[in-house]
């Protein structure tokens, strides 16, 4: 909102400077986002008096000009703007003049003495788009006849006033007018304030039209009035179009200017109808379905029984609260008018204008509330300025009330408030807060019993009142007084390490984080985790994001997908969060509801090159042994690390596993579905992990070993066997050869080192063994050699296998 410092001095004139206006209106809650000039910057543009005007011998459309500009001869000065005319006052930029650039970021423009069409000419007349001070450039800035020539524009129409930007919270619409602000900044810096100054107009016919409120949950208030003989095309004053167009509207006619100068100035919406386009009487109503209005802004919309209307006989002229219709918009040929100032509930209003893909000032102010006490008195504002500047007979006010808003007292307790604030105020100090504010009280013993007055809507709980009382009483005064606690460092917990730790491994892993919403789209959940039914949002904030995640994988491929939108060649992405799960065996505690889990998992994956292109090696891209890799990393002292083959619903079939801690599943890791590779668009598929991040933070503590004494032993062992033979089972095979035969108790450790499938027989294959042995002493070949046959007679026992020659 943009509120000249002019006019907000007209009703509060504190003995401040702008700077200081601006800090304490920001304190007190109204953010000051901007201040800056009514105009930007120029020099050398005086007030002219164009003396003669006569046809450019050369040209059709210019006139040459004698222009007094205060000195001792008037100035030639060719100009081309339709309304030039004898006796008129203009701004002149004279020759050496600079005016402000055309574009932001342009050059400035400088005056010099020019030959148009073979005529001299010795400046330039302008208009308000010239100047900055608008977008009009229809014609010559018409200038108020008092002002003398020669004087300098900027001083003679206050160019480097001030104009304040503020941005409102939605519950300042109290605030959201030039009386409003003018109304807090008394509050906040004890000056008086200047109640608007107008008299009622008094009737001169005696002329109602009847309205009918149908709807009294729609309308509480309904007051209008009819005004005769207006005369929509008398000149909008000088000093109202500056003020509108300081806070930011665009002058139009002179009834709409007045109707949106008041509500600038009062924060009341008003609407003004002509009169002979309205058949028969009024009704304030709620739509009906297949009713249709054009609207002021040339948009038609169809209304249904959610959105209020003010209807008349031939159907819909107005959107309650939100815009006029054009059908009895007023016009220049407009005669007759009636005035309406209503008030309308809050909760009507609120999100209609928003339904039909646009806002009004109107709508945004009756959805945060306005004053239902003094529509007649804003009716009779509206009306007097209507009489005094187009003429006219105003009827009598008419005034129907139908329900009005209760305000519901509120009590603060004086200590309640010091404690919350942090400070002692006082029972006085708060007194003078809400005789500052207009808010009447009572006082119970240690409390204050408030009222709220009819304006204000969002004073309802205590609380509301001790923030009133804060922001007046000065944000700044509030004391900076650091904590005080004894510190004592909490002991590191040994075999546990952070969430954060974990980010860390993964980052040097070279993956990087993504954080996404926890809100998942249905069909995610159902083709990433095979979930038909996960938690759903009551109140989801799109479509896509309607339910809770139960799997961290939708995330990441939506960040793959956007990364690749990017031309990305090399992704490698993870993400610590948690995921939500039904639980019904679970009860309430601190980690969340019944019935509900809410693990934290960390994910990650991968896609395009193992390495970034380099000359070192070919290219290849990631497979399932790359990120399996990085799984062997991250839980490298967490227990006992095994994968078993294992179908997951978003993984390739065969290319997926199963990840166990000490023989319990954590998480999964495998390539993507082909179906999601073809349905997300992805040319290469993805390798992806998801394990529980709290398996992960559990860490074996280190446990140190003797240096052996002796020398190790290796033997290389081929056997061949089932094809269908899993690596892991064999490898526990040799672990229980160790575990229960005394010969092979001086094995080490076990590698598998090559898997070859046999030509002759697709139903089993070759695997080689590379045992270390080393015992307390020097081993004997025959030693070694039992221990070997120990594996071999194991091998053969448990799983069918023959030693290969």
């Amino acid at each position: 909102m943009q509120v000249p410092e002019s006019w907000l001095r007209a009703f509060c004139n504190p003995a401040l400077d702008s700077a200081q206006i601006a800090d304490s209106l920001t304190m007190a809650g109204l953010e000051v986002e901007e201040t800056r000039p009514a105009a930007p910057p120029c020099r050398g543009v005086v007030v002219a008096a164009v003396r003669d005007v006569q046809p450019h011998p050369n040209a059709d459309r210019l006139r040459v000009c004698q222009v007094d500009v205060g000195a001792d001869a008037p100035l030639q000065i060719v100009c081309g703007a339709p309304n030039v005319a004898v006796g008129m006052k203009v701004p002149c930029a004279r020759v050496g003049a600079e005016l402000p650039p055309a574009a932001e970021g342009g050059e400035v423009l400088r005056i010099g003495e020019a030959k148009m069409r073979g005529v001299a000419s010795h400046g330039m007349l302008c208009s308000a788009r010239e100047l900055g001070l608008s977008t009009d450039h229809a014609g010559l800035l018409a200038l108020d006849d008092a002002l003398v020539p020669g004087t300098d524009l900027r001083a003679a129409l206050q160019l480097d006033e001030t104009v304040f930007t503020i941005k409102l919270t939605p519950n300042l619409g109290h605030c959201m007018s030039v009386y409003g602000v003018a109304r807090e900044l008394a509050a906040v810096t004890g000056a008086v304030l200047q109640p608007p100054r107008l008299t009622p107009p008094a009737p001169t016919i005696n002329e109602q039209l009847p309205v009918h409120i149908q709807a009294p949950d729609l309308c509480g208030r309904f007051s209008g009035r009819v005004i005769r003989g207006v005369d929509a095309r008398a000149p909008t004053p000088a000093w109202l179009r500056q003020r509108l167009e300081r806070a930011g509207q665009r002058s139009i006619s002179a009834l709409v200017d007045i109707s949106n100068y008041v509500m600038l100035e009062l924060g009341r919406p008003t609407h003004v109808f002509d009169l002979d386009r309205i058949d028969g009487g009024l009704e304030v109503r709620w739509g009906r379905s297949g009713e249709t209005l054009e609207l002021l802004n040339g948009q038609t919309v169809a209304v249904d029984e959610s959105v209020g209307v003010i209807a008349a006989g031939r159907g819909i002229e107005s959107l309650a609260g939100i815009m006029g219709g054009d059908a009895t918009a007023v016009t220049l040929d407009t005669r007759n008018v009636y005035v309406e100032a209503a008030f309308w509930w809050p909760d009507a209003i609120r999100g209609r204008a928003r339904g039909f893909n646009f806002t009004t000032d109107a709508a945004q102010r009756f959805e945060r509330g306005v004053d239902a006490a003094s529509t007649v008195e804003h009716l009779d504002y509206i009306s007097a300025l209507i009489v005094q500047i187009c003429g006219g007979q105003p009827g009598p006010v008419h005034d129907d009330v139908q329900r009005l808003p209760e305000r519901a007292p509120v009590r603060m307790r004086v200590a309640r408030c010091e404690k919350v604030i942090g400070m002692a105020i006082g029972a006085e100090r708060v007194a003078e807060v809400f005789d500052r504010l207009g808010l009447a009280y009572t006082r119970e013993a240690d409390a204050f019993v408030v009222t709220p007055p009819s304006w204000r809507f969002d004073l309802e709980i205590e609380e509301d009142l001790i923030e009133e009382v804060a922001r007046i009483h000065g944000y700044a005064r509030l004391p900076s007084q650091p904590r005080r606690a004894a510190a004592a460092p909490l002991p590191a917990r040994e075999g546990w390490r952070s969430v954060h730790a974990l980010r860390g491994l993964l980052a040097a892993r070279g993956y990087q984080e993504t954080i996404n919403f926890s809100f998942a789209e249905p069909q995610w959940e159902a083709d990433l985790a095979g979930n038909d039914a996960p938690i759903a949002l009551l109140n989801p904030i799109a479509a896509q994001a309607s339910v809770m995640r139960s799997t961290l994988f939708g995330g990441l491929l939506q960040a793959l997908r956007a990364n690749l939108a990017h031309k990305a060649r090399r992704v490698r992405l993870f993400e610590v969060g948690r995921v939500f799960l039904r639980d019904p065996a679970k009860q309430a505690d601190a980690e969340g509801p019944a019935g509900l889990r809410q693990p934290q998992r960390a994910g990650a994956i991968a896609w395009g090159p193992v390495w970034p292109t380099g000359w070192g090696a070919p290219e290849r891209a990631v497979d399932f042994y790359d990120v399996k890799a990085d799984v062997e990393a991250l839980c490298a002292g967490c227990g006992e690390l095994r994968f078993e083959a294992a179908a997951h619903v978003a993984l390739h079939p065969g290319r997926s596993a199963r990840v166990l801690l000490d023989g319990v599943a954590i998480g999964v890791l495998g390539e993507l579905h082909p179906r999601w590779m073809q349905q997300y668009g992805l040319n290469q598929a993805p390798v992806l992990f998801e394990l529980d991040a709290g398996a992960l933070q559990r860490q074996a503590l280190p446990q140190p070993q003797p240096v052996a004494r002796t020398p190790a032993m290796l033997r290389d062992l081929a056997f061949v066997l089932g094809a269908g033979v899993e690596a892991a089972a064999l490898l526990d095979a040799v672990a229980r050869s160790v575990e229960h035969d005394a010969r092979c108790a001086i094995v080490r450790d076990t590698v598998i080192f090559d898997v070859f499938a046999l030509r002759d027989d697709a139903a089993r294959k070759s695997v080689a063994l590379r045992l270390t042995l080393q015992g307390d002493e020097t081993l004997t070949d025959a030693q070694a050699e039992a221990a070997c046959a120990g594996v071999v007679e194991a091998l053969r026992h448990d799983l069918g296998a023959e030693l290969r020659h």
